[in-house]
């Protein structure tokens, strides 16, 4: 797996081995920047939730990103995440908090630009996290709100202020876009 564009284009990422991870593919990761690129206007701050590997959070700083907070729960991908800044070369503009997602919405107070969620397939906590989310302190008037997740999990047209601009499929992966 690789950096697809930006500063970091063709950097090698590590991903931690015996870790049952679905890392997003080099496709799907560059359909979803495609469509932050044309979509986002926001790009000083970005929130990456299941973060794994922060494959997404790395692209997006690649491509001109000011800042990332990388949030994952498992102590091992959260060493490869910051493995992973350093050999970027994007260490200085991120932070990784290795907790889970629900105790990183209960402390974290900065507005994001864009918020990135990839949780895993039967994760569907994922709900609750989008509505919780559409309500707090982190998303503002700009912010764009981007879930990868399983077609056979439906998501609403709507959380909170945010509604579904676009919708991607690539075989089971499905790329909600809320703004």
């Amino acid at each position: 797996m690789r950096v697809i564009a930006g500063k970091a284009k063709g950097k090698y990422l590590k991903s931690p081995k015996g870790v049952s991870l679905r890392p997003t593919s080099d496709l799907v990761r560059g359909a979803i920047l495609s469509i932050l690129e044309s979509l986002a206007t926001d790009w000083s701050s970005v929130l990456d939730l299941y973060a794994g590997t922060g494959s997404m959070g790395i692209e997006a700083l690649s491509r001109g990103a000011q800042w990332a907070d990388f949030v994952e729960h498992n102590p091992r991908c959260c060493a490869i995440i910051k493995e992973n800044l350093k050999n970027t070369e994007l260490a200085p503009q991120a932070h990784v908090y290795c907790c889970s997602v629900a105790k990183a919405l209960s402390f974290l107070k900065k507005e994001y630009g864009i918020i990135l969620l990839g949780p895993p397939y039967a994760e569907l906590s994922v709900i609750q996290v989008l509505e919780q989310l559409s309500n707090s302190g982190l998303v503002g008037a700009g912010s764009t709100i981007v879930v990868e997740h399983s077609r056979r999990l439906p998501l609403s047209e709507t959380y909170g202020n945010f509604q579904l601009v676009k919708e991607h499929r690539h075989g089971d992966t499905c790329i909600s876009v809320y703004r």
